[in-house]
């Protein structure tokens, strides 16, 4: 165990501690981030909190997977999916088993959360959530990746149970350099989603949470 866990673990009460040693596996860190609410709040949570309030939007569930994942022996590592202007971005904790990727999230969209160690590569496993990727509009928007941070780089800010660090992490996703998808013709060919495939996505999400597109698109 690091350090950096070891000093979240002894900030914990004892029933969290509990809920930390249940996490044996990436889909039972996935039922946990599934079962806290989903938060429409600007502030960031790292780990500790997230664990104490039972609440993450997208990025700060990547970030408390990662922590996790960290503990089971995989690095700790995450990855934001970039979407066109018409739609916020998703975060993923990736993890990599017997030479495949798979990836935890938490999401407001039914459709973009886990992902079973099957895909070869970083591209497969992104290009999983493409058809699930749409905003309110039912336009699928995603368009490019990151590739992963290992967040052992904030090990100094204590990423783990220090709110403040996870600034400095968002920071860090942002100066990598997007990989693109998709070309000017595949973009221009998209069609939208179905009213089935988008009710489907939905269910569940909170509203207040939902990007709404604020003009249309071209």
């Amino acid at each position: 165990m690091s350090k950096i866990y070891d000093h979240l673990r002894q900030n914990l009460n004892s029933a969290e501690r509990r809920i930390l040693e249940r996490l044996t596996t990436p889909n039972k860190i996935q039922i946990f981030l599934d079962e806290i609410d989903y938060s429409i709040e600007e502030t960031n949570r790292c780990p500790f909190y997230v664990l104490r309030d039972r609440m993450a939007n997208c990025f700060d569930g990547a970030v408390f997977a990662s922590a996790m994942l960290s503990r089971l022996g995989y690095l700790p590592l995450i990855l934001d999916m970039l979407p066109n202007d018409r739609d916020d971005d998703h975060v993923l904790a990736v993890y990599k088993r017997n030479d495949h990727w798979g990836a935890i999230a938490k999401s407001n969209f039914a459709g973009l959360r886990f992902r079973e160690p099957v895909y070869l590569t970083l591209r497969e496993l992104v290009m999983s959530y493409f058809e699930q990727y749409y905003n309110v509009a039912r336009e699928k928007t995603l368009r490019a990746y990151t590739r992963p941070l290992n967040l052992r780089a904030f090990d100094k800010y204590q990423w783990m149970t220090c709110n403040d660090t996870m600034k400095r992490i968002e920071q860090g996703l942002c100066k990598m350099q997007p990989i693109r998808l998709l070309t000017r013709h595949m973009i221009a060919g998209l069609s939208q989603v179905d009213e089935r495939s988008r009710q489907a996505g939905l269910l569940g999400a909170k509203k207040a949470g939902l990007y709404k597109p604020q003009h249309k698109s071209g």
